[in-house]
């Protein structure tokens, strides 16, 4: 009798901490996939890395990416973000520098 109480006391414990993992990547225009550190917001603008600019951008000649579109798929045991980039123009990064750099 004993010895089944404890099992029953282990398995309970044993489920009630189980792990869960969420990995969060950018997915380049051509399909490439990388792995990031963490979320990042709908809309924003992140370097060729995934790090996000911070605005307004010293200048427009730079390469940018603006995160157009957020998935996740979720799997046992974790999910998976993935952050869909768009490249933007010279022309769309003048927005964010504040009109005084040249294309």
């Amino acid at each position: 009798m004993v010895v089944i109480a404890r099992i029953a006391v282990f398995t309970e414990f044993r489920y009630a901490f189980s792990m869960f993992s969420q990995e969060f990547f950018i997915v380049f225009p051509e399909g490439d996939v990388q792995e990031i550190p963490g979320r990042l917001p709908i809309n924003g603008i992140v370097d060729i890395n995934g790090n996000r600019l911070p605005l307004p951008l010293p200048t427009n000649r730079m390469i940018a990416f603006r995160v157009a579109k957020i998935s996740t798929r979720e799997y046992k045991g974790g999910a998976e973000t993935y952050h869909h980039l768009e490249l933007l123009s010279a022309a769309e990064l003048l927005e964010y520098t504040g009109g005084s750099s040249c294309i």
